[in-house]
Protein backbone atom coordinates (compact mmCIF):
# COMPACT_ATOMS: atom_id res chain seq x y z
CA UNK A 1 0.00 0.00 0.00
CA UNK A 2 1.70 3.46 -1.09
CA UNK A 3 1.95 5.84 1.88
CA UNK A 4 0.57 9.61 1.10
CA UNK A 5 2.56 10.78 4.44
CA UNK A 6 6.02 9.79 5.44
CA UNK A 7 8.75 8.48 3.91
CA UNK A 8 11.06 5.51 5.35
CA UNK A 9 14.07 7.04 5.37
CA UNK A 10 16.16 4.80 3.76
CA UNK A 11 13.72 5.18 0.67
CA UNK A 12 15.63 6.93 -1.91
CA UNK A 13 14.10 10.04 -3.39
CA UNK A 14 14.51 12.62 -6.02
CA UNK A 15 16.15 15.35 -4.45
CA UNK A 16 15.53 18.25 -2.00
CA UNK A 17 15.05 21.88 -2.24
CA UNK A 18 15.88 24.08 0.63
CA UNK A 19 14.07 27.17 0.90
CA UNK A 20 14.19 30.02 3.37
CA UNK A 21 12.02 33.64 2.85
CA UNK A 22 12.34 36.75 4.16
CA UNK A 23 9.11 38.43 4.08
CA UNK A 24 6.96 41.55 4.96
CA UNK A 25 4.94 40.11 7.60
CA UNK A 26 3.61 36.79 8.55
CA UNK A 27 0.10 36.20 6.27
CA UNK A 28 0.57 35.71 2.62
CA UNK A 29 -2.38 37.21 2.25
CA UNK A 30 -1.30 40.94 3.22
CA UNK A 31 2.33 40.36 3.15
CA UNK A 32 4.79 39.37 0.46
CA UNK A 33 8.31 37.83 -0.20
CA UNK A 34 10.83 40.26 -0.01
CA UNK A 35 14.31 37.60 -0.06
CA UNK A 36 14.04 34.32 -1.36
CA UNK A 37 17.16 31.76 -1.57
CA UNK A 38 16.01 28.09 -2.88
CA UNK A 39 18.98 25.69 -2.75
CA UNK A 40 19.03 22.54 -5.06
CA UNK A 41 20.37 19.39 -3.43
CA UNK A 42 20.68 15.55 -4.38
CA UNK A 43 19.60 13.18 -2.27
CA UNK A 44 22.75 12.86 -0.02
CA UNK A 45 22.40 16.48 0.83
CA UNK A 46 25.01 18.40 -1.85
CA UNK A 47 24.16 21.63 -3.22
CA UNK A 48 23.95 21.31 -7.02
CA UNK A 49 22.43 24.75 -8.08
CA UNK A 50 20.38 27.35 -6.39
CA UNK A 51 18.40 30.37 -6.90
CA UNK A 52 18.75 33.48 -4.86
CA UNK A 53 17.76 37.10 -5.51
CA UNK A 54 15.88 40.05 -3.24
CA UNK A 55 12.62 41.12 -4.65
CA UNK A 56 11.14 44.08 -5.02
CA UNK A 57 7.52 43.46 -3.49
CA UNK A 58 5.73 46.19 -4.71
CA UNK A 59 4.35 47.51 -0.97
CA UNK A 60 6.37 48.47 2.14
CA UNK A 61 8.91 45.60 2.92
CA UNK A 62 7.74 45.51 6.64
CA UNK A 63 10.27 44.67 9.95
CA UNK A 64 13.50 46.62 8.73
CA UNK A 65 15.08 45.85 12.42
CA UNK A 66 14.15 42.06 11.28
CA UNK A 67 15.64 41.33 8.17
CA UNK A 68 17.45 44.33 6.92
CA UNK A 69 15.96 45.54 4.34
CA UNK A 70 14.64 48.89 3.05
CA UNK A 71 12.26 49.98 0.01
CA UNK A 72 15.11 51.62 -1.30
CA UNK A 73 17.23 48.15 -1.56
CA UNK A 74 14.54 46.27 -2.92
CA UNK A 75 13.32 48.84 -5.47
CA UNK A 76 15.65 47.91 -8.22
CA UNK A 77 14.97 44.13 -7.38
CA UNK A 78 13.32 41.74 -9.60
CA UNK A 79 9.57 41.04 -8.90
CA UNK A 80 9.07 37.01 -8.30
CA UNK A 81 7.14 36.63 -11.82
CA UNK A 82 10.80 37.57 -13.33
CA UNK A 83 12.85 35.00 -11.24
CA UNK A 84 9.62 32.45 -11.35
CA UNK A 85 11.04 30.56 -14.81
CA UNK A 86 14.21 29.75 -12.75
CA UNK A 87 12.63 29.10 -9.41
CA UNK A 88 10.29 26.32 -11.21
CA UNK A 89 12.77 24.90 -12.95
CA UNK A 90 15.23 24.11 -10.23
CA UNK A 91 11.77 23.16 -8.16
CA UNK A 92 10.65 20.50 -10.55
CA UNK A 93 10.54 16.85 -8.84
CA UNK A 94 12.19 17.99 -5.58
CA UNK A 95 11.06 18.29 -2.31
CA UNK A 96 10.52 21.42 -0.65
CA UNK A 97 12.44 21.84 2.64
CA UNK A 98 12.27 24.95 5.32
CA UNK A 99 12.23 25.08 8.77
CA UNK A 100 8.54 25.12 9.40
CA UNK A 101 7.89 24.93 5.72
CA UNK A 102 3.88 25.93 6.25
CA UNK A 103 5.14 29.43 6.54
CA UNK A 104 7.57 29.01 3.40
CA UNK A 105 5.55 27.07 1.21
CA UNK A 106 1.98 29.16 1.79
CA UNK A 107 3.96 32.43 0.81
CA UNK A 108 5.70 30.38 -1.99
CA UNK A 109 2.49 29.15 -3.47
CA UNK A 110 0.57 32.77 -2.54
CA UNK A 111 3.81 34.01 -5.05
CA UNK A 112 3.18 32.03 -7.98
CA UNK A 113 -0.28 32.88 -7.28
CA UNK A 114 -0.18 36.59 -7.48
CA UNK A 115 2.20 35.42 -10.82
CA UNK A 116 -0.05 33.51 -12.41
CA UNK A 117 2.50 30.23 -12.54
CA UNK A 118 1.75 26.72 -11.11
CA UNK A 119 4.47 25.29 -8.50
CA UNK A 120 5.62 21.63 -9.36
CA UNK A 121 5.96 21.07 -5.92
CA UNK A 122 4.21 17.88 -5.12
CA UNK A 123 5.25 17.35 -1.51
CA UNK A 124 7.34 19.31 1.02
CA UNK A 125 9.20 18.24 4.37
CA UNK A 126 9.89 20.39 7.76
CA UNK A 127 12.86 20.24 9.86
CA UNK A 128 11.18 21.13 12.36
CA UNK A 129 9.24 17.61 12.76
CA UNK A 130 12.11 15.79 11.40
CA UNK A 131 14.52 17.35 14.35
CA UNK A 132 11.62 17.18 16.54
CA UNK A 133 11.87 12.80 16.03
CA UNK A 134 15.38 12.37 16.21
CA UNK A 135 15.57 13.27 20.11
CA UNK A 136 18.66 15.56 20.24
CA UNK A 137 17.60 16.44 23.94
CA UNK A 138 17.86 20.24 22.68
CA UNK A 139 16.42 23.01 24.36
CA UNK A 140 14.53 24.46 21.73
CA UNK A 141 14.47 23.15 17.33
CA UNK A 142 15.26 26.60 16.49
CA UNK A 143 17.30 26.81 13.93
CA UNK A 144 20.79 28.45 15.38
CA UNK A 145 20.25 25.88 18.19
CA UNK A 146 20.45 22.94 15.69
CA UNK A 147 23.37 24.69 13.90
CA UNK A 148 25.33 24.87 17.01
CA UNK A 149 24.24 21.45 17.96
CA UNK A 150 25.75 19.80 14.43
CA UNK A 151 28.93 22.58 14.51
CA UNK A 152 27.51 24.64 11.66
CA UNK A 153 28.47 28.41 11.46
CA UNK A 154 25.32 30.78 10.86
CA UNK A 155 27.23 34.28 9.97
CA UNK A 156 23.96 36.83 9.26
CA UNK A 157 20.24 35.09 11.06
CA UNK A 158 17.56 36.44 9.09
CA UNK A 159 19.26 36.18 5.65
CA UNK A 160 17.45 33.97 3.03
CA UNK A 161 20.18 32.76 1.79
CA UNK A 162 22.58 32.68 5.10
CA UNK A 163 19.48 30.69 6.23
CA UNK A 164 19.15 28.05 3.30
CA UNK A 165 22.88 27.62 3.74
CA UNK A 166 22.88 26.41 7.04
CA UNK A 167 19.58 24.42 7.01
CA UNK A 168 21.21 22.66 4.17
CA UNK A 169 24.53 21.77 5.99
CA UNK A 170 21.87 21.02 8.78
CA UNK A 171 19.80 18.72 6.71
CA UNK A 172 22.62 16.31 6.02
CA UNK A 173 23.30 14.94 9.55
CA UNK A 174 20.00 14.75 10.58
CA UNK A 175 19.70 12.86 7.33
CA UNK A 176 22.02 10.87 8.41
CA UNK A 177 20.83 10.18 12.26
CA UNK A 178 17.13 9.74 10.60
CA UNK A 179 18.50 6.76 8.43
CA UNK A 180 20.67 5.13 11.36
CA UNK A 181 17.94 4.78 13.66
CA UNK A 182 14.93 4.05 10.80
CA UNK A 183 13.48 7.31 11.90
CA UNK A 184 10.68 8.46 8.75
CA UNK A 185 11.14 11.35 7.08
CA UNK A 186 8.23 13.93 7.71
CA UNK A 187 7.18 13.99 4.27
CA UNK A 188 4.10 15.48 3.10
CA UNK A 189 1.94 15.66 -0.07
CA UNK A 190 0.38 19.33 -1.56
CA UNK A 191 -2.76 20.15 -2.25
CA UNK A 192 -4.05 21.53 -5.15
CA UNK A 193 -6.93 22.93 -6.72
CA UNK A 194 -8.51 23.48 -9.89
CA UNK A 195 -10.74 26.21 -10.90
CA UNK A 196 -13.49 26.33 -14.04
CA UNK A 197 -11.04 28.37 -15.81
CA UNK A 198 -8.50 25.39 -15.71
CA UNK A 199 -5.96 27.56 -13.83
CA UNK A 200 -4.12 25.40 -10.97
CA UNK A 201 -3.30 27.02 -7.37
CA UNK A 202 -2.44 25.35 -4.05
CA UNK A 203 -4.17 25.09 -0.68
CA UNK A 204 -2.10 25.65 2.17
CA UNK A 205 -0.47 22.72 4.06
CA UNK A 206 -3.03 21.48 6.76
CA UNK A 207 -2.53 19.69 9.72
CA UNK A 208 -2.24 16.21 9.52
CA UNK A 209 -4.20 14.98 12.19
CA UNK A 210 -7.15 16.76 10.75
CA UNK A 211 -6.90 15.36 7.92
CA UNK A 212 -6.48 11.57 8.90
CA UNK A 213 -9.30 12.14 11.42
CA UNK A 214 -11.67 12.57 8.04
CA UNK A 215 -10.02 10.24 5.60
CA UNK A 216 -12.49 6.96 5.04
CA UNK A 217 -10.64 3.59 5.85
CA UNK A 218 -11.22 1.09 2.83
CA UNK A 219 -11.12 -1.64 5.74
CA UNK A 220 -13.73 -2.68 7.83
CA UNK A 221 -13.13 -2.38 11.61
CA UNK A 222 -11.83 -5.72 13.23
CA UNK A 223 -12.69 -5.07 16.23
CA UNK A 224 -9.96 -4.91 19.31
CA UNK A 225 -6.32 -5.27 19.12
CA UNK A 226 -5.80 -8.47 21.29
CA UNK A 227 -2.44 -8.49 22.74
CA UNK A 228 0.23 -11.44 21.24
CA UNK A 229 -1.95 -10.78 17.95
CA UNK A 230 -1.35 -8.78 14.97
CA UNK A 231 -2.61 -6.00 14.26
CA UNK A 232 -5.28 -5.91 11.49
CA UNK A 233 -5.86 -2.97 8.37
CA UNK A 234 -9.27 -1.60 9.87
CA UNK A 235 -8.40 -1.64 13.29
CA UNK A 236 -9.16 2.27 14.65
CA UNK A 237 -6.38 4.01 16.89
CA UNK A 238 -6.70 6.91 19.01
CA UNK A 239 -3.48 8.54 20.01
CA UNK A 240 -3.09 10.04 23.93
CA UNK A 241 -0.83 12.97 24.78
CA UNK A 242 1.50 11.04 26.88
CA UNK A 243 3.39 9.55 23.93
CA UNK A 244 7.06 9.68 23.23
CA UNK A 245 7.25 10.19 19.66
CA UNK A 246 5.58 12.75 17.61
CA UNK A 247 2.08 12.30 16.66
CA UNK A 248 2.80 12.80 13.48
CA UNK A 249 5.36 10.23 12.90
CA UNK A 250 2.49 7.84 14.36
CA UNK A 251 0.03 9.08 11.96
CA UNK A 252 1.83 8.56 9.41
CA UNK A 253 2.57 5.01 10.09
CA UNK A 254 -1.36 4.64 11.37
CA UNK A 255 -2.13 5.51 7.71
CA UNK A 256 0.49 3.29 5.77
CA UNK A 257 -0.15 0.65 7.67
CA UNK A 258 -4.29 0.66 6.59
CA UNK A 259 -5.11 1.30 10.20
CA UNK A 260 -7.64 3.90 10.72
CA UNK A 261 -6.69 6.80 12.93
CA UNK A 262 -9.75 8.47 15.09
CA UNK A 263 -9.27 11.56 17.12
CA UNK A 264 -11.98 10.41 19.78
CA UNK A 265 -12.06 7.13 21.51
CA UNK A 266 -15.65 4.79 21.93
CA UNK A 267 -16.61 1.47 22.12
CA UNK A 268 -15.83 1.11 18.30
CA UNK A 269 -11.78 2.10 19.13
CA UNK A 270 -9.58 -0.54 18.46
CA UNK A 271 -6.43 0.52 20.53
CA UNK A 272 -5.26 3.58 22.01
CA UNK A 273 -1.68 4.52 21.91
CA UNK A 274 -0.53 5.89 25.61
CA UNK A 275 2.44 5.00 27.83
CA UNK A 276 1.11 6.11 31.16
CA UNK A 277 0.55 2.91 32.57
CA UNK A 278 -1.94 4.15 34.46
CA UNK A 279 -3.28 7.14 32.86
CA UNK A 280 -5.21 9.81 34.97
CA UNK A 281 -6.75 11.72 32.01
CA UNK A 282 -7.35 12.17 28.54
CA UNK A 283 -7.90 9.32 25.83
CA UNK A 284 -5.77 6.73 27.87
CA UNK A 285 -8.19 7.25 30.90
CA UNK A 286 -11.13 6.44 28.74
CA UNK A 287 -9.71 3.57 27.14
CA UNK A 288 -9.18 2.38 30.33
CA UNK A 289 -12.86 2.71 31.11
CA UNK A 290 -14.19 1.55 28.29
CA UNK A 291 -12.12 -1.41 28.45
CA UNK A 292 -10.33 -0.55 25.17
CA UNK A 293 -6.57 -1.90 25.29
CA UNK A 294 -3.81 0.97 25.87
CA UNK A 295 -0.34 0.08 24.02
CA UNK A 296 3.07 2.30 24.44
CA UNK A 297 4.22 3.60 21.30
CA UNK A 298 6.87 1.31 21.20
CA UNK A 299 4.91 -1.76 21.25
CA UNK A 300 2.49 -0.01 18.07
CA UNK A 301 6.13 0.65 16.11
CA UNK A 302 7.33 -3.03 16.84
CA UNK A 303 4.02 -4.42 15.80
CA UNK A 304 2.72 -2.11 12.65
CA UNK A 305 5.33 -3.76 10.66
CA UNK A 306 3.40 -6.59 10.57
CA UNK A 307 0.15 -5.66 9.92
CA UNK A 308 -2.06 -8.40 8.03
CA UNK A 309 -4.39 -7.64 5.75
CA UNK A 310 -7.88 -6.67 6.70
CA UNK A 311 -11.35 -7.14 4.79
CA UNK A 312 -12.22 -4.50 2.16
CA UNK A 313 -15.61 -2.88 2.72
CA UNK A 314 -17.01 -3.71 -0.69
CA UNK A 315 -16.15 -7.01 -0.29
CA UNK A 316 -17.32 -7.66 3.83
CA UNK A 317 -20.97 -8.93 4.24
CA UNK A 318 -20.44 -10.95 7.15
CA UNK A 319 -17.52 -12.81 9.89
CA UNK A 320 -16.90 -14.88 12.74
CA UNK A 321 -16.60 -13.25 16.02
CA UNK A 322 -13.87 -14.74 18.15
CA UNK A 323 -13.95 -12.65 21.69
CA UNK A 324 -13.61 -9.61 20.92
CA UNK A 325 -11.92 -9.23 17.85
CA UNK A 326 -12.61 -10.86 14.41
CA UNK A 327 -11.06 -14.12 13.89
CA UNK A 328 -8.36 -13.68 10.72
CA UNK A 329 -6.21 -15.79 11.56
Amino acid sequence: MSHLWGRPSAEPGDGWAVIDLETSGFHPGTARAISLAVLALDEDGRIEQSVVSLLNPGVDPGPTHVHGLTSEMLEDQPTFDEIAPDLLALLKGRTLVAHNVGFDYSFLAAEAELAGVELPVDNVMCTVELSRRLELGLDNLRLETLARHWGVDQARPHDAFDDALVLSRVLLPTLQRAAVHDIWLPVRPVTRRRWPNGRVTHDELRPLKMLASRMPCPYQNPGRYVRGRPLVQGMRVALSAECRRTHEELVERILHAGLAYCDTVDPETSLVICNEAAPEQGKGYLARELGVPVVPDTEFMDNVHGVVGGTGIEQFTDATVDGDQFALF
